[in-house]
């Protein structure tokens, strides 16, 4: 009789079915006209990794239908990331929902890290095209890049120069490619969003979330069309990172902020709508770039609504570009990171439905800010255009 024990062959055949699917998925992009650059072996593998399916559907077979799924935005910084998931672990409702964990290259202790939670279903993505993935080419540096403020006629290197003179940073470009390459894939490329029409959550490695946030941000979701018509979003902590908010009875309408912000597909499809500005842009910074092209073609619906107490802190001192390097981590190192301790205000929602809207005023940047750089080889706009364009038609320079 035949033993109900699988040898790993199903394995096996699941690995190289989901290998050959994904190679046949780059070469039908590349014959759609997104000319992506050619995937390395370990893209390949990470192509592989984001087909998936969720860890621990064992453990939370169904979510639910009101839920706000929460993405986490990772580098390189694992101290940092224990800290987070030690937070988020004991977040109350964090249960019901999906977990997305995006990562910018492999790392196997971040990968570890992930892989030890308990709490919820969670997925991991890893960008596959990240800069950090391909050493000696593009879109890492190649050795014929231009550095600097090199002179690209005179020296015969490669690349476009910004509008200050300086040549692409491959640490520096990082940052917007991944924002933006995992934006088009959680809303439009992961079968797991399929169909979801909800909000999502936004937070990165150097935001620790309070027990209360995630429901708090489900009572701002509900309060937001009827409180708030013009808000966009909503926010788990004031613009302002350093303020803990203002401990009054009140909601707060201001500009969108990077700590815990949330929105749902119909902004999402609002924000595609201006890959061409976003990609285009002589500006490194993907909130910049936002705040600067994206969300002012929203007319005055461009706010956020948040309550007057943070529900997540930003702890991180250490610059991102600061967190990694070939090698492994960086002795970039914060002192003084103990949340050990959480005030009760912060252990239960906090966001009382009949408080009035108190909205401040925006500033924005002037009509004739044109970036602050760092954007301006064509390679990376090309390629930034080509992830706006991995689920829709393809668009150019």
């Amino acid at each position: 009789m035949k033993s109900c024990i699988d040898d790993g062959g199903f394995e096996r055949r699941k690995f190289d079915w989901l290998r050959r699917a994904q190679t046949r998925i780059a070469d039908a992009l590349r014959m759609r006209g997104i000319l992506l650059p050619l995937p390395n072996d370990l893209a390949k593998e990470l192509l592989i990794r984001n087909a998936l399916p969720p860890r621990n559907i064992d453990l939370f077979p169904s979510l639910r239908d009101d839920r706000i799924v929460i993405v986490l935005y990772v580098h390189y910084r694992p101290h940092y990331l224990k800290l987070v998931i030690s937070g988020l672990s004991k977040v109350h409702g964090i249960n019901e929902t999906l977990l997305i964990i995006s990562h910018d290259g492999f790392y196997e202790d971040m990968n570890s890290i992930v892989e030890s939670i308990r709490f919820c279903q969670v997925k991991q993505i890893f960008a596959p095209w990240s800069p950090h993935l391909f050493p000696d080419e593009f879109p890492g540096e190649s050795p014929q890049d231009c550095k600097n403020d090199d002179n690209a006629e005179k020296l015969g290197c490669t690349g476009n120069p910004d509008q200050y003179g300086n040549h692409r940073s491959v640490r520096i470009v990082s940052l917007k490619h991944h924002w933006w390459w995992m934006m088009n894939t959680i809303w439009d490329g992961l079968t797991e969003m399929k169909g979801f029409n909800g909000h999502i959550m936004f937070i990165e490695e150097d935001h620790y979330v309070l027990p209360n946030a995630y429901r708090n941000i489900q009572i701002l979701v509900n309060l937001k069309e009827k409180k708030c018509p013009y808000c966009i979003a909503v926010n788990a902590a004031p613009l302002d990172v350093t303020s803990r908010g203002e401990g009054s009875r009140k909601l707060y309408a201001e500009k969108v902020g990077n700590v815990g912000y949330t929105f749902n597909r119909t902004v999402w499809e609002r924000i595609h709508a201006q890959a061409k500005q976003f990609c285009l842009f002589d500006d490194y910074n993907w909130d910049i770039t936002m705040w600067s092209r994206v969300y002012p073609t929203f007319g005055s619906a461009l706010y956020t609504l948040r309550g007057p107490r943070s529900s997540a802190i930003h702890f991180g001192r250490c610059g991102l570009h600061e967190g990694y390097n070939q090698s492994g981590p960086s002795g970039c190192r914060d002192s003084n990171i103990e949340f050990g301790f959480v005030e009760r205000a912060d252990m239960v929602p906090n966001i009382n439905h009949r408080w009035r809207v108190h909205k401040y005023s925006i500033k924005g940047y002037s009509s004739g800010f044109e970036g602050w750089g760092g954007w301006g080889d064509k390679r990376d706009r090309h390629l930034c255009l080509c992830f706006s364009s991995m689920y829709e038609k393809p668009l150019s320079l």
